[in-house]
């Protein structure tokens, strides 16, 4: 069987180094905001070429908390309309909502599967105050197209980079976290830059927001017991810290190594039933996963299945449609409907051989 995800094979690279790192930590007894998530912040920070970075519980808390602290700034108040993608994670639009802000769907690109700047214009109207941008699947949006609505109508832009850890912009030249005015990332244990277990960070060049962002997300305090601001509880912890750093210093070539395998998958497979994704063969896709779209989803899992490929849908159901969400169940997403219907994701890690690769693109092409 060939796993869609292996967890255990991409973290066991790091066993040495991790069973110091929990060593010292347990010997340190620091387990909260300690030198680690503050050394972390600052490599991760450096990484993404921002002034700064913070670490959050979670990539949910991440994006709210941009949020929330643009409220705090007053670059935005309750009740503004934020534009997101229809076509996302359903924490993407929590955030709004936590934030007591207000979704504005908008369609996907039906190829990029991204929001695009053409429909994005389509959608600013009054009380619009913020575009949520996310890099699904690991692929850049149009963050040029975005940046120059955002200019124009003075917007606030805003990453949603949750899958995006280490993707570059052709044009900018400038990596994920660092191609709006924040950005938002998820270290949950499958991404490209994951943790072992939950964990999230902020980045951004704004002294103001990064001062803001350092009180709410440790209950508004800067000095234990005194509480300068209404905060919360959403702190990166000392261990996970540990573990990231370690793996920080091998997310490029891990990167490197899933677009090596999406050029196989490209290159090799051959099936006019499989839609392939759409893929520039540069460093603006980090493929956090490889979707390809078919027409009957379930008889392709069945088949999938009998011959021990592992997949995955990401997602099953878009967020209009959930249960949570049923005051936008009467929209009209067409794009984003089809999308959730269709697609399914292929197995995709660093560590895949090239003989599972190639006998996951056998597969595919006798289907």
């Amino acid at each position: 069987m060939i796993k869609f995800l292996d967890l255990h094979k991409i973290n066991d690279r790091f066993r040495a180094d991790f069973e110091a790192s929990f060593k010292n930590s347990l010997d340190t007894s620091h387990f909260i905001l300690g030198r680690n998530v503050s050394n972390f912040e600052n490599e991760f920070a450096d990484y993404c070429g921002t002034k700064f970075a913070v670490g959050t519980a979670n990539g949910l808390d991440a994006l709210t908390l941009i949020l929330k602290g643009y409220i705090r700034l007053g670059r935005l108040k309750k009740g503004d309309k934020v534009i997101v993608p229809a076509n996302t994670f359903i924490a993407t639009i929590l955030s709004v909502f936590h934030a007591d802000l207000e979704p504005i769907f908008v369609e996907p690109d039906p190829r990029s599967y991204c929001l695009s700047s053409e429909l994005v214009e389509e959608a600013i109207i009054e009380d619009v105050k913020a575009i949520v941008m996310v890099h699904l699947y690991g692929q850049l949006a149009d963050v040029e197209g975005l940046k120059d609505l955002a200019k124009t109508h003075d917007l606030l832009l805003i990453e949603d980079a949750a899958q995006a850890h280490g993707a570059i912009s052709n044009t900018q030249k400038l990596k994920a976290g660092n191609l709006g005015d924040a950005a938002a990332f998820s270290f949950y244990p499958s991404k490209n830059l994951g943790a072992l277990g939950d964990g999230g960070a902020i980045t951004t060049s704004d002294p103001e927001l990064y001062n803001v962002l350092s009180l709410l997300r440790n209950y508004g305090s800067e000095e234990k017991y005194k509480n300068d601001i209404i905060g919360y509880n959403s702190r990166l912890d000392d261990m996970q810290s540990a573990f990231l750093r370690i793996k920080l210093k091998t997310l490029d070539s891990d990167n490197e190594q899933r677009q090596h395998i999406a050029k196989q998958y490209l290159q090799g497979i051959k099936n006019s039933k499989i839609n392939l994704p759409v893929y520039s063969g540069t460093k603006d896709h980090v493929f956090y996963a490889f979707v390809v779209e078919v027409e009957d989803r379930n008889h392709f899992m069945d088949y999938l299945d009998k011959n021990h490929v592992g997949w995955l849908i990401h997602y099953p159901i878009p967020p209009h449609r959930q249960k949570a969400l049923s005051r936008f169940s009467e929209l009209k997403l067409p794009v984003t409907e089809q999308i959730h219907r269709r697609v399914i994701s292929l197995p995709m890690s660093p560590v895949l051989t090239d003989h599972e690769v190639n006998y996951v693109i056998e597969v595919l092409n006798n289907y």
